[in-house]
């Protein structure tokens, strides 16, 4: 009885927490339709200048180093299912890892929307990723 009570527990958290992301992001996904999760959280965020450079996918893909901290400026274009996000600028477009909490409370962002993203490369041989810290709207 208690294994049953918690897996339905469980289940009811997963399911409010992919209601909770959509609240997020309101642009494409390539997921179906209910099966991402996540768990939002309030977080304030630093709106001053940054040392962190600003950069564009391109120059991203072509020269970032793994573990360089960046700033990019663009659209999240796509929700590809789980934390993964296509973001995308006048250079062109890359893959970021987002979660929820790292979405600003109370607002929703649509493919149209620009934002300012930064966060880390994560670089190996084969692959490249850009794990986001924080994200704000821009106007």
């Amino acid at each position: 009885m208690k294994k049953s009570t918690l897996a339905c527990a469980l289940a009811i958290s997963l399911l409010g927490g992919s209601a909770v992301l959509a609240q997020h992001y309101t642009g494409p996904s390539t997921v179906a339709a209910g099966t991402a999760s996540g768990v939002s959280s309030a977080s304030a965020s630093y709106t001053g200048p940054s040392s962190v450079p600003l950069m564009t996918a391109k120059q991203v893909l072509d020269s970032g180093k793994d573990n360089q901290h960046v700033r990019l400026q663009g659209r999240l274009v796509s929700h590809d299912g789980g934390k993964n996000y296509t973001f995308a600028d006048d250079s062109g477009r890359l893959p970021v890892e987002i979660s929820t909490q790292r979405f600003p409370p109370g607002q929703s962002i649509s493919a149209e929307q620009r934002v300012e993203i930064v966060g880390e490369i994560d670089k190996d041989f084969r692959s490249m990723e850009f794990e986001v810290d924080q994200i704000r709207l821009l106007p």
